[in-house]
């Protein structure tokens, strides 16, 4: 059993940060592409590990502090990729000096769209509290997005730990860029998820967000997104 919330979003406004190094139209529909995703061409992640499991070998065969910032930060960028995949997003770590924050990077499969949008991931897995300042951030991962995801049919998300601030909130609501956040643990449970008005028009209108009761008793929540009342499943 679940119950849908419907968030309420502000109409898009001109964002603060200036992106004018971005050739996007103010308007555009939600079923036109430049890019086949087939021929999108990822940035090369790291030679050691690919995924939870292989940066744990890792770290555990160059003896990594679990302690350090790497360790932690890797830990839960492999910890969000593999989250968010269980909601159909299959994505790839990247990093370099360039990515402009960008962590991952991938696709999205959804029912109302004719084939998948491109998404952009920045990870905050230090952060003990996320403010506007990380929204304006997110804007510029655009900036820096490889080739492919610079065009239409590209969403960006933020996740942390942490709930989302209505300073937060209010920023992603403001933003012309098609945007969202996600609350997602250590330990890789979701617990929150929105994005503004700007990311419905790319693909995202219809989608529902709601919570559903798990566990013995029925006394956990886990988030979930519906499509015509539907649960979407990765």
């Amino acid at each position: 059993m679940f119950a849908i919330r419907h968030l309420s979003r502000k109409r898009s406004v001109p964002p603060i940060l200036s992106l004018s190094s971005i050739q996007r139209p103010e308007k555009q529909s939600t079923r036109k592409y430049v890019t086949n995703i087939e021929e999108l061409e990822y940035p090369p992640g790291s030679t050691n590990h690919h995924d939870l499991r292989s940066f744990l070998e890792y770290a555990a065969r160059v003896d990594l502090n679990p302690e350090s910032k790497i360790y932690v930060g890797t830990h839960y960028e492999y910890t969000v990729q593999s989250a968010l995949e269980g909601l159909g997003m299959p994505l790839k770590r990247i990093g370099g000096a360039s990515d402009y924050g960008t962590d991952l990077l991938g696709t999205w499969s959804l029912p109302p769209m004719s084939q998948p949008l491109k998404v952009l991931i920045q990870c905050k897995g230090h952060a003990r509290k996320v403010d506007p300042s990380h929204a304006r951030e997110l804007e510029g991962a655009f900036v820096g997005a490889p080739q492919g995801w610079r065009e239409s049919g590209t969403l960006a998300f933020l996740v942390s730990q942490e709930m989302a601030t209505k300073g937060l909130r209010e920023a992603l609501s403001r933003s012309k860029w098609p945007m969202g956040y996600v609350q997602c643990s250590r330990g890789g449970k979701i617990s929150q998820i929105f994005w503004n008005r700007r990311a419905e028009q790319e693909g995202l209108e219809g989608i529902g967000v709601g919570l559903k009761y798990t566990g013995e008793g029925a006394n956990e929540k886990e988030t979930i997104l519906t499509w015509k009342g539907k649960v979407l499943k990765g």
